[in-house]
């Protein structure tokens, strides 16, 4: 408990600066963080098989150009053509025929490098355009995802019995996500209130809140299904009381995708 708080507040630290100067400062930072982000996933493909250094070297690439498609822009939209799209599908299809062997490189192998390069590079990109876009709503975003997390693991350990998902997350509870989805609501609807607009509809602002907070906490089940798959415990032990980069984000993400059907709205 105490490395987490210590490891949370180091990381407030790092990274209000380069949220608070934007441009690419911040779109530097998410680059660095997305690429750790993506080697944690690709080290769960490592583990079963040794890969070329070259599918390696382009798998990063790839992700690094995603990161960073567009990285000025302030257009809450998805910029990705069908020549990107197909630049990637080929970069890791056509090795099925060049290496020609199915143990050292196979359909499973390309098509897990293929989603694992556009989940990451396009989500890491979407949480630079939410900040071009608006400091303000960035910070909404964070705010409830942050509190979410923080009451639900606070909840589930003074009051928490029902288990959520026992064969995905053994120490999530029912009470826990109930705790973090009311604060995590609470907090981000007064901040939004508060610091960015009492124009919206209650109603419509309660639902959207509700929403990134909900889909904030079923991110971090998928993340943990993931990680049961693979039999892992924690992404990485790369941040004390925490683990992973994944670890830390996997609400965050969700939170930004599912951001991006409200934008227009909010």
């Amino acid at each position: 408990m105490k490395n987490r708080i210590l490891s949370s507040l180091l990381l407030l630290l790092i990274f209000i600066p380069f949220i608070i100067k934007g441009d690419a400062f911040f779109a530097g930072l998410m680059l660095v963080v997305g690429l750790m982000a993506f080697k944690e996933l690709f080290d769960l493909k490592l583990k079963e098989k040794k890969l070329s250094l070259l599918i390696e070297v382009l798998a990063y690439l790839a992700v690094g150009f995603l990161i960073l498609n567009h990285y000025q822009s302030n257009e809450l939209t998805l910029i990705l053509d069908y020549r990107i799209l197909t630049f990637l599908i080929f970069i890791f299809m056509i090795p099925l025929v060049i290496i020609g062997n199915n143990e050292k490189y196979n359909l499973q192998d390309a098509l897990y490098l293929l989603g694992s390069v556009l989940f990451i590079g396009l989500s890491f990109n979407l949480v630079i355009l939410i900040r071009n876009d608006s400091i303000s709503h960035f910070i909404y975003l964070l705010l409830i995802t942050c509190f979410t997390d923080i009451f639900a693991f606070i909840t589930g350990k003074l009051i928490g019995k029902i288990k959520l998902a026992e064969n995905i997350s053994p120490n999530k509870t029912l009470e826990g996500f109930i705790g973090g989805l009311v604060m995590g609501t609470f907090i981000g609807m007064i901040y939004y209130v508060t610091a960015i607009s009492n124009s919206i509809p209650f109603v419509q602002l309660f639902i959207i809140t509700v929403t990134l907070s909900t889909i904030g906490q079923i991110g971090d089940l998928i993340f943990s299904q993931i990680k049961r798959y693979y039999h892992k415990k924690d992404f990485s032990n790369f941040i004390p009381g925490h683990g992973g980069i994944l670890d830390l984000f996997d609400s965050l993400i969700f939170a930004v995708i599912t951001m991006i059907l409200f934008m227009n709205i909010l």
